[in-house]
């Protein structure tokens, strides 16, 4: 675990710097806007150890795969999202000597993320040959008003010399993602002009899809307060486009460089139009300037946070985690635009390649319901709806027929495209994700239509790949389903992994429920689906029916627990109590070979499924399998902890609860898994926010209303979290007498506490003493 980070409620602080951190800072102090993102590199020259990062929700590349295109049912590609053409350049000499960080000295360095206000800022003092010493103050953010801008002020004063300062301000669409597969450069030059004094555009366009993306920049330079009007060069190179002026600076004045960048593509604009998009973008910032446009940055993260802030009293630590997460979510994904997802690492590095995976329906979805206007999480679910066509053909790849939906381990538009045998064919609990994000949706936000409109077409179609992908077993007289990996990836190609068998055969019960109840509803948008599908609902339904009475699960009556696959019990049994510390994380230390071979769990698996479904289990049941699974489980997955903490909330384990919630609130600042160099792990972020609202707070829905049973760390004085629920604002707060809950805007509510019914009106709350106290 490192942590070099200072602890602060509102902001992400590094002192000092330290050039082996720099990755990791990079991905921590990262900016986003819903629509693209970058990692915070300089904007000066830097020589040392980096990961240059710009990326551009939606804008992807199929980069071949290294391995198994030649076989049938592989993807050919992984889809990246690409590390686009990068903008942020302000480059010095300064006296013949360039501003490089890892060439020079480098005093007082402290670098900001103002997580409150939405902006990265970074200051230091470089020290130059001849013991020349500038100030340096620099300013940035990616505007969630005006989404296809980014803004930079940079500040330069020599401290004890009177030097010769050359600028460059650069558009650079020379650039490389780090993990191609061959080494292969995806950007192609289309256009680029520096006809105006004070403004560039650089147009270019990937290798495949046509994709493309126009860079604009305009800059104005002051010393002290008089402007500038320095005669600004035109420098060209391939793909490449800058202008460099030169003046002289005296000791103790300061340099002020603005640079306005728009950034715009095809995703949105027609690309005959696109230079003349982001001219447009320039002149509406110009026009506004950069402290108006800071200032109503400022004020939109404002509204954020009245939606979505979490306050905890008496531990900084756990503070600042929590907002350092809901701040990235808020940043990654506005819901505005239906044709994108999050990506595991969000806009903050390349791993994982920027797509979707199931984590966007298993945890990201119950952040963006509780904070967000029902339009945002419904997107997330259109998302899948409008590649139901694609999970088909994916199927059909596979040998299924009928209509039956695979949708894909990882995807940009809906083919699959993750090339590793045992995830691609055999991790299809996925399925089941995108199935229960439909039911955790209509439940929470009472929204049927969707079930109508969108919904059960994708219901049906899972459904009927769960029918094919079991068999009947003749000695088990059950029927089962072989081959798999559950969502423990330190397990592969294993036969009926419980979780797998039991989300399948939810999934067709929960089909059947919806067919029920469109055909009663509305009977004529019934017989649509059915034509369209071609959908024979009685010969499908009783083939359903016979599979979820008769679905083998393994369970071991000894233990009474269930046993997360057949022969789970052969594996020699450890707990996480007789591995060595320098043993974690085993993925970093064991052969892969070993960690298959032992019991070791990577993230919750069987209590994935206890807690999905929690209400079809008595807190006995739950409690046996809790103690048992996570005594193995390592957690080395990013989306692990907050599952068990959850868990660990309502069995009463609240030290643990509290261990695991501090565990996943800081996995990156703490990078306690040694790779958020990689980028953050935004999509389990959406987890830690759940171990607070459903874990500490308690918060379930039962029988279409909402239930309270909060408590308090021992390490807190007080904590609160604001929740939308069906129209109303409500804000429930905790402390070590009690909790009060206050429908902060909203038609009257009833609702639990505590499992006391209250009905608060507007503007009204209610409180009650913790049970026992």
């Amino acid at each position: 675990m490192n942590s070099y980070l200072k602890h602060d409620g509102w902001k992400i602080i590094e002192e000092g710097f330290t050039p082996a951190n720099n990755r990791a800072s990079e991905s921590i102090f990262s900016l986003g806007n819903g629509r693209m993102g970058q990692r915070a590199n300089f904007e000066e020259t830097y020589s040392g150890d980096s990961l240059l990062g710009n990326y551009i929700g939606g804008i992807y590349y199929p980069d071949k795969t290294k391995v198994g295109w030649w076989k049938n049912g592989y993807p050919e590609y992984y889809a990246k999202v690409l590390n686009a053409p990068n903008w942020i350049g302000i480059r010095f000499t300064i006296d013949g000597h360039e501003l490089d960080l890892a060439r020079c000295g480098v005093k007082d360095f402290v670098r900001t993320l103002n997580m409150r206000q939405g902006h990265l800022e970074r200051s230091f003092r470089a020290v130059l040959p001849g013991n020349k010493i500038v100030q340096v103050r620099t300013t940035r953010f990616l505007s969630i008003v005006d989404d296809e801008t980014g803004n930079i002020r940079y500040e330069i004063i020599p401290e004890n010399f009177t030097g010769d300062f050359q600028v460059t301000l650069d558009l650079d669409g020379d650039i490389m993602n780090e993990d191609a597969n061959y080494n292969e450069k995806f950007w192609d030059e289309v256009d680029k002009s520096a006809s105006a004094a004070n403004r560039a555009t650089l147009t270019a366009k990937t290798k495949k899809l046509d994709f493309r993306v126009c860079l604009g920049m305009d800059f104005s330079m002051y010393i002290n307060d008089e402007k500038m009007e320095p005669e600004a060069k035109p420098v060209e190179k391939e793909k490449y486009i800058a202008k460099k002026a030169a003046f002289q600076v005296r000791q103790g004045d300061q340099l002020t460089v603005y640079k306005h960048a728009a950034i715009v593509s095809t995703l949105n604009h027609e690309k005959e139009r696109l230079t003349e998009a982001a001219e447009q973008q320039l002149d509406q910032a110009v026009e506004k300037g950069f402290e108006r446009m800071l200032q109503e940055q400022a004020n939109a993260w404002e509204k954020k946070w009245e939606d979505s802030d979490i306050v905890i009293d008496g531990d900084l630590a756990a503070q600042q985690g929590i907002r350092f997460n809901i701040f990235q979510l808020n940043q990654t994904y506005t819901g505005e635009d239906e044709r994108l997802n999050i990506g595991p690492k969000g806009f903050t590095g390349e791993k994982y390649g920027g797509s979707t995976y199931w984590d966007t329906e298993a945890y990201c979805l119950p952040f963006y319901l509780r904070t967000s206007d029902p339009s945002v999480p419904r997107n997330l679910l259109l998302y899948r709806y409008k590649h139901l066509q694609k999970a088909i053909e994916n199927a059909e790849n596979l040998g299924f027929t009928n209509g039956a939906a695979l949708y894909p381990m990882v995807t940009m538009n809906g083919e699959e495209s993750h090339n590793e045998w045992e995830i691609t064919f055999e991790e299809i609990h996925r399925n089941g994700a995108i199935a229960y994000a439909i039911f955790n949706y209509m439940r929470y936000t009472s929204d049927e239509q969707y079930l109508f409109d969108y919904g059960l077409e994708v219901l049906i179609s899972i459904s009927r790949f769960w029918r094919q992908r079991v068999n009947w077993s003749e000695p088990k007289q059950k029927y089962v389903m072989l081959g798999v990996t559950g969502p423990n990836e330190y397990e592969n190609n294993v036969h009926n992994n419980w979780y797998t068998n039991l989300i399948a055969t939810w999934t067709m019960e929960y089909t059947m429920y919806a067919i029920d109840k469109v055909n009663r509803e509305d009977p004529e948008r019934y017989q649509q689906i059915v034509d369209k599908l071609h959908f024979n609902d009685i010969t499908e339904t009783n083939e359903w029916r016979e599979i979820i009475e008769n679905m083998y699960f393994p369970y071991d009556p000894e233990r009474k627990i269930y046993l997360q696959q057949e022969g789970y019990l052969d594996k020699e049994q450890k707990t996480t109590d007789d591995l060595k510390p320098e043993e974690r994380p085993l993925n970093q230390t064991w052969s892969w070979d070993r960690i298959l071979r032992s019991c070791f769990i990577k993230q919750a698996d069987v209590l994935q499924g206890l807690y999905f479904l929690e209400d079809d289990y008595d807190p006995e049941t739950i409690r046996r399998n809790f103690d048992f699974y996570e005594s193995r489980t390592v957690h080395e997955s990013s989306l692990s902890p907050c599952v068990h903490a959850i868990l660990a909330s309502k069995l009463g384990y609240t030290e643990k609860a509290y261990n695991l919630y501090v565990r996943t609130a800081r996995l990156d600042l703490d990078d306690y898994n040694n790779e958020v160099a990689e980028g953050c792990h935004v999509t389990s972020m959406a987890g830690t926010y759940m171990s607070i609202v459903e874990g500490f707070g308690g918060m379930r829905i039962q029988d279409k209303e909402l239930h309270f049973n909060p408590f308090i760390p021992d390490q807190w004085n007080l904590y609160s979290f604001i929740i939308k629920f069906r129209g109303r604002q409500l804000k429930l707060e905790v402390d070590k007498k009690g909790a009060r809950i206050y429908n902060q805007s909203g038609d009257p509510i009833t609702l639990y506490l505590f499992g006391q019914k209250h009905t608060i009106g507007e503007q009204e709350h209610s409180e009650a003493a913790h049970p026992g106290s």
